[in-house]
């Protein structure tokens, strides 16, 4: 469908992850999800995202890190990626940010509603 924005929502928690996957795309998006950071970074190198929303705490590989690999690579460098976590502490936080997060929303701290509302602005 042309027009439609593509995410992609990398988190373990298969609830969040559905909750979230729902919520999108009643809003008309095209969404596809991922597990753990390993599959994330499969589907992000083999399709269509607009956006990548992260977890940070993921089994194998944790969001940072995946995060680092995904800017270091020139095809996926300008991917948007918003960090969607439990985590918010100020170090983590910064961490994500120097990482080159563009975004970083604090799961319990917003509705899925709010976090459509906040991802839209992140999305190209």
């Amino acid at each position: 469908m042309v027009g439609v924005k593509n995410i992609l929502i990398i988190e373990d928690d298969f609830f969040i992850r559905d909750l979230y996957q729902k919520q999108f795309t009643k809003e008309g998006y095209a969404v596809d999800t991922a597990e753990d950071a390993e599959i994330g970074l499969e589907k992000v190198r083999s399709g269509q995202a607009n956006l990548i929303l992260l977890d940070i705490m993921l089994p194998k590989m944790s969001g940072l890190d995946l995060l680092k690999i995904l800017k270091a690579e020139a095809a996926l460098q300008n991917i948007p990626v918003v960090m969607l976590t439990n985590l918010g502490q100020d170090n983590a936080i910064k961490q994500a940010f120097d990482l080159g997060a563009e975004g970083y929303l604090v799961k319990s701290a917003y509705t899925p509603t709010q976090v459509v509302q906040e991802v839209k602005g992140y999305i190209k």
